[in-house]
């Protein structure tokens, strides 16, 4: 059963954290993404972490229905369909989701979870992420508190979030926040560990100036440093033990140095969503311009089925994102740590 058990993922975690690696966590929408991640994942002999965000969930329920936490139920039941037929473990997450959007997205899912355990079945999603950087520390975590109670009661894993991850994903614009929003403080890392230790295994998205979307080089300026210092705050006063699992946000067009040295403080998992949508839609879109002629039915012709028949550019969208995945598991080092069969 390639989509990992709750104990199969915090394997992974745990051999990640303590190998220096960090899996590639693409944000998917359809059947194509999917298989595009698991060709990846299966490659690269890495295993990986498949997410749907609140939009991706809408736009998979149907333009007409438009449900958020239904479309993300279709997608994940997908993925462990489709899972069992590759040699890599896969893990299903759910991306940045807005305190406003708790009770119709990630309580249902939630409940989903908890119908299939009840059914001796596996979780439906083994992590989920809370994002409350909207609101002040305080209130934050005390939502944190509440989600996590919830998800620990089904051996899911809740991702929390202090400090603001710049630009725009998904419709939620944060480029207008004060740049030291963009930084969190190792007394926030301190904070957010005191009071979120022995309710249930979280991982902590903290933000070291790193942004969603894409920009040129030298745009983002990143300090990796500050995860170094969160760590230390908190492994100083409660030991190595307490080395927390991080998450790097924003990671599409990272130099390769950063990237390396964030998974010497503790990153396990890394969020790549601008290059992996770059990567599927670019050999699309240069197949169109090339068979522009065939594609159109111009000036009363027939136009060539076998160049716009959906199948054929969508298989070209689904090779271009594998490639980009690979890579990224490349950067992470996480390629050929697969622990399937071993746990």
């Amino acid at each position: 059963m390639p989509v990992a058990t709750p104990a199969q993922y915090a394997a992974m975690l745990d051999a990640a954290q303590k190998g220096s690696y960090a899996y590639p966590a693409i944000n998917i929408t359809s059947i194509t993404t999917i298989n595009g991640a698991l060709k990846a994942f299966a490659d690269a002999k890495s295993d990986g972490i498949i997410q749907v965000s609140t939009g991706g969930g809408q736009f998979a329920s149907g333009m007409s229905v438009k449900d958020m936490a239904l479309g993300a139920i279709v997608l994940a039941e997908a993925t462990h369909r489709l899972a069992e037929r590759y040699n890599i473990l896969v893990a299903l997450h759910t991306d940045h989701c807005q305190p406003g959007k708790v009770d119709t997205f990630l309580k249902p899912l939630i409940a989903e979870t908890a119908r299939r355990r009840a059914a001796e079945l596996n979780n439906l999603f083994q992590s989920h992420m809370l994002d409350a950087s909207e609101l002040p520390l305080a209130e934050n975590i005390r939502l944190s508190k509440d989600l996590l109670k919830l998800c620990a009661e089904n051996e899911i894993i809740l991702e929390v979030e202090a400090g603001v991850v710049g630009g725009e994903e998904d419709g939620h614009d944060t480029s207008g926040v004060s740049a030291d929003k963009l930084y969190t403080t190792p007394e926030d890392m301190l904070e957010v560990y005191e009071a979120l230790q022995g309710i249930g295994r979280y991982m902590f998205a903290a933000t070291f100036g790193n942004v969603h979307g894409a920009y040129k080089p030298g745009a983002v300026k990143l300090k990796p440093t500050i995860l170094r210092d969160g760590q230390a705050a908190v492994t100083g006063k409660y030991g190595p033990a307490a080395e927390m699992d991080l998450v790097f946000h924003g990671g599409s067009g990272t130099p390769l140095e950063e990237i390396r040295e964030t998974l010497d403080y503790g990153v396990v998992k890394m969020n790549i969503d601008t290059d992996t949508q770059y990567a599927f839609t670019r050999p699309i879109a240069e197949h169109m311009f090339r068979h522009f002629d065939g594609i159109l039915k111009i000036d009363g012709e027939v136009g060539d089925k076998k160049l716009y028949d959906p199948r054929v550019y969508l298989k070209k969208g689904e090779e271009g994102l594998a490639k980009r995945l690979q890579q990224a598991a490349d950067d992470l080092r996480s390629t050929g740590q697969t622990i399937f069969g071993k746990v």
